[in-house]
């Protein structure tokens, strides 16, 4: 259900009864929807959703939508990711798991709007993570899917836990620290702002075991680690309690460098799985630290469980490094292990302005677009201005699966937006498929003009969806949903999308 509100000259006690659609002249101010978020991590997969309510910022109707409330309306149990092989999830019991979630939170996949499914740390690398999230793209016409790299995982959890929140509110310098069970990412927050992000192969289930002590599973960096220690490792060998001591503290060696001054030892460099930060001064810079991930519940010793995996002896050694710290550096997270997916159920969502262009709907939902940033300037060609942002990607030409997000400079009229249309329409000439979809994301309310301009004026074949009110960088890959409601405002997720072209040994 939607709760459209239009907040203009309402009566005080003026309540909106659930599923009722209310209008006004003045056009869309509110709305709200139920999302989900999904991760399906290395050691543990679980989901969450939430009743998320979205403002529009600004009093014009190109004023961008944002995420003002959300109210968490389940939380699933915390499942450990079951796998068939060391390189390969095990697709149905995930699959029973999610639907047996939807059943106890008492929602179908009809009921949710939007949301995130990811894939994180060691698991990306898995032989069957893309055709998994393919499968539950297809789950609902209305899920928006997405796929997390090891910085935007990062992202997400530093939103998730309130690491940006805490820099935001405070002005300071804050450390995010994800633990997971294959990686560790970092995330370095300068006045609520992610100025950059880091990852590490260090996590607690780099080797598995089980009850037996019987070691199921080990990840190449755990190998590689292990080796190093003098303790070579096999499947179906024995772990001793001294290995796992030395493992553990070994990795939380590493960590601690990283954190203190960023990896300068041969072993974190060569664990490190993204460019380290750039000019990172350490702990002179930081005023705050932030753990999260499945690891944060024993580095803030909330869960003395063991799950199989070197986990509490991890989070048992780094207490120690973070004692010799002042005593207000550490912080507390909002969510720990659940920091990711409640960044993947919200953080990622975008919503449209309410002047969209749908020549179908039909296109939608599209998931994975590769956005192609173009700035469009007065004086300048249209044409040459997209021509040069297909080039940065060796683009000779326009092709399918792709979003060109334009920025227009000035205030637009009839005659600035009919010149943007004819470079589109000189640029889609030359493309190999006269039948892939056009999506466009603009940063100014011109969408509906220009989609109808296209169609209308150049008679653009092929189905044209155009956006406003989206913000999208070079790297970033888009997921658009369908129209929410009788409105015209659609959830996008902005997200980084990257497959590894080889699974993991």
């Amino acid at each position: 259900m939607h709760d459209d509100i239009y907040d203009h000259d309402h009566p005080e006690n003026f309540e909106i009864k659930e599923g009722e659609i209310v209008t006004d002249i003045e056009g869309l101010e509110m709305f709200s929807l139920k999302s989900v978020g999904i991760d399906i991590g290395s050691s543990t997969s679980h989901l969450i959703f939430s009743h998320i309510t979205l403002r529009r910022q600004g009093a014009s109707l190109s004023g961008k939508f944002k995420v003002t409330n959300r109210e968490v309306l389940y939380r699933s149990p915390i499942k450990l990711t079951p796998y068939l092989t060391a390189t390969k999830i095990d697709t149905d019991q995930v699959n029973q798991f999610i639907q047996d979630a939807y059943k106890e939170a008492g929602l179908t996949a009809e009921d949710v709007d939007t949301g995130a499914v990811i894939i994180t740390g060691e698991a990306l690398k898995k032989e069957n993570a893309q055709p998994i999230v393919e499968f539950f793209a297809k789950y609902s016409g209305k899920f928006i899917c997405a796929a997390a790299g090891h910085n935007h995982e990062a992202l997400l959890a530093a939103y998730g836990c309130g690491a940006v929140d805490l820099s935001k509110r405070e002005h300071k310098m804050v450390l995010n620290v994800d633990m997971g069970g294959g990686t560790t990412k970092f995330s370095l927050i300068e006045d609520g702002v992610v100025t950059q992000t880091a990852a590490i192969n260090v996590g607690a289930r780099l080797i598995a075991f089980d009850e037996k002590e019987t070691i199921t599973r080990i990840e190449n960096a755990g190998r590689i680690m292990m080796k190093e220690l003098g303790h070579p490792v096999e499947l179906g060998q024995r772990i001793t309690d001294k290995m796992k001591e030395d493992f553990g503290a070994y990795m939380a060696k590493i960590l601690f460098e990283v954190i203190e001054q960023g990896p300068t030892s041969p072993m974190a460099k060569q664990l490190m799985v993204t460019p380290p930060f750039v000019n990172y001064r350490g702990l002179d810079q930081i005023q705050h630290i932030v753990f999260s991930g499945g690891v944060s519940e024993h580095v803030y010793d909330r869960d003395p469980k063991a799950y199989g995996d070197i986990g509490p002896v991890l989070g048992k050694n780094m207490r120690a490094y973070l004692q010799r710290l002042p005593k207000d550096v550490l912080r507390e997270p909002i969510e720990g292990i659940r920091a990711t997916v409640i960044g993947a159920g919200e953080y990622t969502i975008q919503a449209s302005g309410n002047t969209s262009y749908i020549s179908n709907l039909k296109a939608l939902p599209v998931h994975g677009l590769k956005v192609i940033q173009a700035a469009i300037r007065n004086g300048e060609s249209p044409r040459d201005a997209l021509k040069q942002a297909l080039a940065k990607f060796d683009l000779p030409r326009f092709t399918s699966g792709l979003a060109l997000s334009l920025s227009v400079n000035g205030v637009p009229d009839y005659q600035s937006v009919r010149r943007i249309a004819e470079g589109i329409a000189e640029v889609l000439s030359e493309a190999d498929d006269p039948r892939c979809p056009l999506y466009l994301t603009l940063d100014l309310d011109v969408a509906k003009s220009l989609g109808g301009i296209l169609k209308d004026e150049f008679k653009v074949a092929r189905d044209v969806i155009a956006v406003d009110g989206i913000e999208v960088g070079d790297l970033d890959y888009i997921d658009i949903g369908e129209c929410l409601g009788i409105t015209e405002v659609i959830p996008v997720t902005v997200k980084s999308l990257m497959f590894p072209t080889t699974h993991a040994d």
